[in-house]
């Protein structure tokens, strides 16, 4: 069996082809804020966004279908890899089915945080939801929201739409059920992360149909630190930026450079990367009630 072949490398994921009807994601340790792949990585964060992802991916089959395969590295074909090192692969590999992506992020809010507040301050309105008056930075919205946007090219930002512009881009019949079907996945994901002491602040879900049946499948990574803002629920408090186990401290870290948010970006201090990570181990430890130390020794040092 031939080596997979390089199709090509995201903000955090490299994609490879293995053949007609499968892919193979591996997660690296790199690290995006405002659209920028940052010069410094978070030691094992690859493997935090997909010991979660596969764990919500079970956790949501029986609200959609999604592209998950395996993640045993031995199923994937031989040389793939540099030097063929399996270890590279253990713990931050899925072989999935291939999809047709969305040109779409399907974001859902159930927090007024990050760019839905902006626009909120400048408008009254997120993404075509015209919201109540006198609300504040981290208040609760009366109910989900979906808040679609759009994805940019590299190096550009993502912009964020309404649904009419999402069913001009997708379509009325398949805005509809995606919708119906995010509002789900948020709920159910919100519940969990409760119980966990979590507030799931917002979400962004990727979907894509099988080229050859049509089915809609989620796809990419679900609620992770990178896709999702997690509160800590014991601290929560409206009115202002909340305690959280995601990337936002590291874009609360580059907030106070005089940095335009263009690439290059600035390399992170050490506290900064040993603080993401710690958040990062938290929140999957806290979601999934295993240990990541675990994790690694089972899925990473395992032949």
């Amino acid at each position: 069996m031939t080596a997979a072949t390089w199709v090509r490398s995201g903000k955090v994921r490299d994609l490879y082809r293995v053949d007609d009807d499968r892919l193979l994601l591996v997660a690296s340790d790199r690290l995006s804020a405002f659209d920028v792949v940052l010069p410094t990585s978070i030691p094992d964060k690859g493997r935090i966004l997909t010991g979660l992802s596969r764990f919500w991916f079970d956790e949501t089959r029986h609200i959609v279908a999604n592209h998950l395969l395996d993640v045993d590295p031995g199923s994937v074909p031989r040389g793939t890899v540099e030097e063929d090192r399996e270890a590279d692969l253990r713990g931050r590999m899925m072989l999935v089915r291939r999809a047709d992506v969305l040109p779409v992020e399907v974001v859902v809010r159930g927090y007024l945080a990050g760019s839905g507040w902006k626009d909120y301050l400048a408008t009254g309105v997120t993404s075509g939801h015209r919201l109540p008056a006198g609300m504040v930075e981290g208040d609760r919205l009366p109910e989900p929201i979906l808040a679609p946007a759009t994805k940019a090219a590299p190096g550009e930002h993502d912009e964020n739409i309404d649904l009419d512009a999402m069913i001009d881009l997708v379509g009325g019949e398949l805005t509809e059920r995606v919708r119906g079907i995010a509002l789900e996945l948020y709920r159910h994901g919100a519940a969990a992360c409760e119980r966990a002491g979590i507030l799931l602040a917002d979400t962004k879900f990727e979907f894509g149909t099988h080229p050859a049946t049509g089915e809609l499948l989620l796809v990419d990574e679900v609620l992770t630190p990178d896709s999702s803002r997690f509160w800590d629920a014991a601290a929560y408090r409206a009115g202002g930026p909340q305690p959280s186990f995601d990337k936002q401290f590291v874009r609360d870290w580059l907030e106070t450079l005089d940095w335009d948010k263009t690439s290059p970006g600035p390399t992170l201090p050490a506290a900064v990367v040993s603080g993401t990570r710690a958040r990062y181990v938290e929140a999957y430890e806290r979601i999934t009630g295993a240990s990541f130390a675990r994790y690694l020794e089972e899925d990473v040092v395992a032949a």
